[in-house]
């Protein structure tokens, strides 16, 4: 345990602090996912709209999403608002903005692609057939690509928690953070706790993200066949 450096987790209440630092990533990431796949799915539908200006304010999102790195993103909002705009946001609020306005980018684009891959015959044979734009949509369209969407759906959560280890550096007492705290507290008595924590905290970012990741691919397959 010593040699490890794990034995600091169990002094006081080190655990169950760890435990809530990682409650705190876990909620800022499903809030975001909630707000992304909302908003993602109406951006999806219009990145789909053949209208040129549609076009340039979707291409200009997804360029920002893809090349701005989100911790800048989150400096310019939690520090940037404060003193430009005098808004007074929380280092957690700060968090879910970014993650929310990198995951509606990430979750629109995958609409626009499962929207986009429904062969044109499709479409054609639906209005043959006497359904208007809505019922093409709602019996043919859509149940297709939610087929698509769910599985990467799923993997854009798993990416968005292991994210969550940025929110630290505007201040977030997360998982990270709260590890970070127990090394520096216990660096005389354990010089060893930085790799058990770490180590610990490993762990339990795989054992969160794991099980969403093995659900992607189960149904990844079951729906490929």
């Amino acid at each position: 345990m010593e040699l490890l450096g794990l034995d600091v987790l169990f002094k006081g209440t080190n655990m169950a602090r760890m435990l809530g630092g990682l409650w705190v990533a876990v909620e800022i990431s499903l809030i975001s996912v909630v707000i992304s796949i909302v908003l993602g799915l109406l951006f999806g539908v219009f990145m789909t709209w053949k209208n040129p200006v549609a076009r340039v304010i979707s291409r200009v999102y997804l360029e920002i999403v893809r090349i701005m790195p989100q911790l800048v993103l989150m400096f310019i909002v939690f520090f940037g608002a404060t003193r430009v705009w005098g808004i007074n946001i929380s280092a957690e609020v700060s968090s879910i903005i970014v993650f929310s306005f990198w995951g509606v980018g990430e979750m629109g684009d995958l609409v626009r692609g499962a929207l986009t891959s429904i062969p044109k015959h499709q479409y054609e044979s639906a209005a043959a057939l006497g359904m208007n734009k809505a019922q093409t949509y709602y019996h043919i369209v859509i149940p297709q690509a939610v087929r698509q969407l769910i599985p990467m759906s799923i993997n854009l959560v798993t990416r968005m928690i292991k994210t969550t280890s940025l929110v630290m550096m505007i201040g977030v007492v997360e998982v990270m953070k709260v590890g970070q705290q127990i090394i520096e507290a216990n660096r005389m008595v354990s010089p060893n706790a930085v790799f058990g924590i770490y180590g610990i905290i490993l762990l339990m970012y795989f054992f969160v993200c794991w099980p969403i990741s093995l659900l992607a691919s189960h149904l990844e397959k079951k729906w490929s066949n």
